[in-house]
């Protein structure tokens, strides 16, 4: 398959970003009430140290594979920056389908272990992809950049559209939002409530693999494809070619 002129990209881009704005359906407004009351039942403290948890796991991640990434790639049209980046996307995909399968198989403790082997790939994917774009991740405000393209990508239609909003009016954005004031609890419920029927299926035995290698699979091939909107969004802004509204 061909990949986009930059004209095609564009059009994508903006049908995306209409995607991104759509109010949400009532079947997502029933489902984010399920999942409140759902978490309503955890102990305020539960809520607190898993939110701590995942913080320093994904902060972990986060300062950890700047060492590891690779330098911005400064030069390069947008197609050929973008050939590099869906190769990327299908190598990271393959390596997630094949850890999920494993810890699948290996039954209720080797499958928790998958939580935080994923989230690794994932962000380490979206590292790659930053600098395939050409931003540095050494910088402080492209990981936050990272982190709200993650929470675009696996969360209710309803926080969607705020996570768009901040990823669309970026320079202002960076200007307020740091590692103390991110909303850390928002991030990791909407993560949980995303992810939460396909990896408790995948600790059932005996489908466990198969459902762990899928669901692996399609969790990547989702990221990278929001990674790609949202630094279409950033390329074409900065050409001054967003001026209209999508």
């Amino acid at each position: 398959m061909s990949l986009p002129t930059d004209q095609q990209a564009l059009t994508e881009l903006r049908a995306w970003q209409r995607q991104m704005q759509q109010k949400p359906t009532l079947l997502n407004r029933v489902t984010r009430r399920v999942q409140a009351r759902l978490n309503a039942l955890l102990p305020e403290k539960v809520h607190v140290a898993i939110t701590a948890a995942i913080q320093k796991m994904v902060q972990g991640v986060l300062f950890g594979s700047t060492h590891t990434t690779q330098r911005p790639v400064l030069e390069g049209t947008l197609q050929e920056r973008e050939e590099r980046v869906r190769a990327r996307i299908r190598a990271y995909r393959n390596t997630a389908a094949l850890e999920g399968g494993v810890t699948g198989a290996g039954g209720f403790l080797l499958g928790l272990a998958d939580f935080p082997l994923l989230l690794g790939i994932k962000l380490k994917l979206l590292f790659d992809i930053a600098a395939l774009y050409g931003h540095d991740v050494r910088s402080f405000p492209e990981r936050l950049y990272l982190l709200h393209i993650f929470q675009l990508a696996f969360s209710s239609q309803h926080t969607r559209r705020e996570t768009y909003q901040q990823l669309a009016a970026w320079p202002e954005t960076q200007q307020t939002v740091t590692a103390e004031t991110f909303d850390w609890r928002t991030f990791q419920q909407e993560y949980r409530d995303y992810i939460d029927l396909a990896k408790l299926a995948q600790l059932v035995p005996v489908i466990g693999a198969a459902v762990g290698a899928v669901a692996n699979y399609r969790l990547l091939a989702q990221l990278g494809e929001t990674a790609i909107m949202c630094y279409r969004l950033r390329w074409f802004a900065e050409e001054n070619l967003l001026s209209e509204k999508p």
